[in-house]
């Protein structure tokens, strides 16, 4: 978490919030949270000055594109932005500080400290770590059915992990693959290439369908993802899968069964999801 639902939304709501806005100084409490550059005042003076054009979202990175400079940043497990008032108390888990000419604060607060920071120039990020190597976007018009067909082909990887791996696909996360794979019902375990034309129709049009559903609910706050206004996700409440061991399926009645798969917990039913491989 958060994974491309979530990350979508906390890109809409900083859109709406923080879309113009002239940067006059930048606060860095924790130099860790910078990748790139590796200097912290260096990363604060390039930035100084600098307008924001729009924000964008890679995968599960967010692109906050600026007059000349484009900031990726990662939220990793508990990273959160807010836009707040110079006057308004400062957080301790409040890590970099974007001082705007308004007097108006966007905020980097992050308990678990794992959040990055890569500061790029114009058109530069998308070439270079950690944006160069990510696949396609599930959500995006070029994500067709025989695109998804030729990613798959022909591979021997569990479904469940490929499906996790971001150089294949990205942002779609353990949560919405357990919810595709269910709808689709696909076991998680079998592998990519026993797949039949059908089941690979069923499975695609459920990660488009989940992930949609997904954004427009805000995304699914399991843990603490709140979006760039503060505000929680509301998936969560449709899961039919993910978090429900020992629940009664919602289609069948039987009891969901959690596993291990590729190091994730991984939710299923052993009735809808029949393994095709023996």
């Amino acid at each position: 978490m958060p994974e491309l639902p979530e990350v979508e939304t906390v890109r809409r709501t900083l859109n709406a919030l923080i879309k113009g806005k002239q940067i006059e100084h930048v606060t860095v409490r924790l130099a860790r949270i910078i990748q790139r550059p590796d200097d912290i005042q260096a990363f604060a003076h390039l930035l100084a000055g600098h307008s924001i054009i729009d924000v964008q979202r890679r995968g599960k990175f967010l692109r906050i594109v600026l007059d000349g400079l484009v900031l990726v940043s990662h939220l990793r497990m508990e990273g959160r932005y807010g836009l707040y008032s110079s006057n308004d108390p400062l957080d301790k888990h409040t890590h970099v500080i974007f001082h705007f000419t308004d007097g108006s604060e966007l905020r980097y607060n992050d308990v678990r400290q794992f959040g990055t920071m890569h500061l790029f120039q114009q058109d530069e990020d998308l070439s270079l770590p950690p944006l160069n190597k990510l696949g396609q976007e599930p959500l995006d018009p070029s994500f067709t059915l025989e695109r998804f067909k030729g990613i798959v082909a022909g591979k021997s990887t569990k479904i469940k992990s490929l499906l996790l791996n971001q150089e294949y696909v990205v942002g779609i996360g353990n949560i919405y693959v357990d919810e595709s794979l269910h709808r689709a019902g696909i076991h998680p375990e079998d592998s990519a290439k026993s797949l039949s034309d059908e089941q690979l129709d069923k499975l695609y049009q459920a990660i488009v369908a989940t992930l949609t559903e997904a954004v427009n609910a805000g995304g699914s706050s399991i843990k603490s993802y709140v979006n760039g206004q503060g505000e929680s996700g509301t998936y969560q409440q449709q899961l039919i899968i993910y978090g429900r061991k020992n629940e009664p399926c919602s289609s069948c009645g039987t009891m969901i069964e959690k596993t291990v798969v590729g190091g994730r917990g991984t939710h299923y039913c052993p009735n809808c999801q029949r393994p095709s491989e023996t």
